[in-house]
Order: C-alpha cells, then sequence, then structure tokens
C-alpha cells in the first residue's frame, strides 16, 4: 500500500489523484484531520497519531510540512521518520527542496530531513522540488492593472531570473516514482529509485523584463521593467500580516533571486515526466488576461 500525506494540499491532493488512477495499486491518503474513512488521520504535530497512520503502510510519500519555524518543521519531519520507522515502511519519497535553492532559507529543514531519512534503514528517494511556477504567475496577476496605468513592472528581481515548475509536473514525476517502488516491492526486486536523489528544477526561467514583456503583449502596448530596492520590500513585507519566518522566506527567496543563484544548472525532471514540461509563460499571460477581464 501506498500512503501519502497532506492530501489536503496541492501537490499532495495531485499526488492521491494520480496514484489513485493506477491499477492494481491501493493509496491512502492522509490529512491532519482525516476522518478514519476517506482519508486517515496524520497529524504530524501529534506525533501519536502517526503510528496508526502508517500502518500497513510499504510506501510512504511524505510531501514537507513547511510553513512553520525550522524548529516546529524539524520536529515534525522527525516524528514522520521515527513512525515511518517503527510502523515498517519500507520506502520513503520525500518531497524536497532543489539545489538552486541551497542558499535560502527554506533549505536548511529540507536538507537536514534529507540526512534523517539517509540514516534511517529503510529505502529513501528523494525529490528535489523546483520552485512554483505560481511565484511569477501571481506577481504577474497582482500587477496587470498597475502596470496597465504606469507602463511599468516593478518587482525586487535584481537582474536575476528564477527557475519555475508546474506543481502538476512535480506530482507526475512523485506519481511515477512512487508506482514504480510499489511495483518493484511486489514483484520482489530492488527499486531502481532507492537512495535516488532527483533534481526536479523547472525548465524555464523568468525573470523581471519576462514579466513585463507578458504584460505588454497583454496589455498591448510597451511595459518596461524596473528593479525595486529589497530595502523596499521588507517595508512592504513589515505591513503584510505575514507571519515572521514567512518574511524572512519571503526575502530570504528575493535576495537569492537578485544574487542569481535560483536559475537551475541541471535538472532530471524531462526525464521523469511523459510529456514536455508545462510552460509556465503561457501560464502568466492566463492569469494576466483572468485579472484584466475582471
Amino acid at each position: 500500500m501506498i500512503l501519502v500525506t497532506g492530501v489536503s494540499g496541492g501537490l499532495g491532493g495531485l499526488i492521491h489523484r494520480g496514484l489513485t488512477g493506477q491499477d492494481g495499486i491501493e493509496v491512502v491518503g492522509g490529512t491532519r484531520t482525516g476522518d478514519g474513512v476517506s482519508t486517515r488521520r496524520i497529524d504530524f504535530d501529534d506525533p501519536a497519531s502517526l503510528a496508526d497512520g502508517f500502518r500497513s503502510a510499504h510506501v510512504l510519500v511524505f510531501v514537507s510540512a513547511g510553513y512553520a519555524e525550522d524548529d516546529v518543521v524539524l520536529a515534525r519531519h522527525g516524528a514522520v521518520a521515527d513512525a515511518a520507522e517503527a510502523a515498517g515502511v519500507r520506502h520513503v519519497v520525500y518531497t524536497s527542496l532543489a539545489a538552486s535553492g541551497d542558499l535560502m532559507t527554506i533549505a536548511l529543514p529540507h536538507r537536514w530531513t534529507e540526512s534523517r531519512l539517509a540514516a534511517a534503514p529503510f529505502d529513501v528517494t528523494i525529490l528535489r522540488n523546483g520552485l512554483y511556477g505560481e511565484v511569477p504567475v501571481g506577481l504577474a496577476a497582482t500587477a496587470a492593472a498597475s502596470a496597465g496605468q504606469s507602463g511599468v513592472f516593478a518587482a525586487p528581481f535584481g537582474a536575476g531570473k528564477v527557475s519555475v515548475v508546474a506543481r502538476e509536473d512535480l506530482a507526475d514525476v512523485a506519481v511515477r516514482v512512487a508506482a514504480d517502488i510499489h511495483r518493484d516491492l511486489a514483484a520482489g526486486r530492488p527499486s531502481r529509485h532507492a537512495g535516488r536523489t532527483y533534481e526536479l528544477e523547472g525548465v524555464e526561467a523568468i525573470g523581471g523584463q519576462d514579466i513585463a514583456d507578458v504584460l505588454g503583449e497583454v496589455l498591448g502596448r510597451p511595459v518596461g521593467y524596473r528593479p525595486v530596492p529589497l530595502s523596499a520590500m521588507r517595508e512592504l513585507l513589515a505591513g503584510s500580516g505575514l507571519e515572521p519566518y514567512q518574511v524572512t522566506h519571503t526575502l530570504s527567496l528575493f535576495s537569492n533571486l537578485n544574487a542569481g543563484f535560483l536559475q537551475a544548472r541541471r535538472t532530471d525532471l524531462p526525464a521523469l515526466l511523459p510529456a514536455a514540461p508545462r510552460p509556465i509563460r503561457g501560464r502568466i499571460t492566463r492569469a494576466v488576461q483572468e485579472t484584466l477581464a475582471g
């Protein structure tokens, strides 16, 4: 049986649905408030819930549980590793962070978790996911109206670009890997994915001028790009209502982007997908069109 955590979230939900359609595979989803019927209760903040939640699972698709301070995330992920070991899980597939994000503040709990899982007795496959395309898509949609008035797209990208990937592509890879592992275990052979770390960076890199160009195409007139200083971004975030750790992570993302560190050097993504990666630029165009249409 394959157990997928976090199926109420975007990535976990896509993975669970993709595996549900696979012939001969029993798949169960887990959520923080699982009802015990359609989903199991798997609350990373309640380690006692994990023992029952992981029962009979041979393959665990462990969708990372961020969105908290680092010490909280480490406690959650450590509890998952301990419970998986106690439950006799044979193979864990973990959704981590791509190598281009190594210097981002969100990288620490991911790299710690990779190390913790490597020390466990079960087999491990690491899916190092690239940054979601929602980052430039959301920025473009938000800026559409003001860019239409000013003719300028202002953002803290500096001269850098960020390699982004569609969430659906990451889910497709996770489905393929988990299904392969399940079939290998059922056949009594070593898994081809055991001990592997896959870099799932996006093949498309988006910069400030790229977003400005899309805005110009949709608006039907030129739109220029103006870099925004990180200090101005810090002031904006300070009054945004975000949690302090969210402000830290957001500034870290833009700082790395300004430094040119978020552009992929290599990726395993195309080799693990059944078709070409989904284009992100088209999504930016559609998001801007929908925003302007109202």
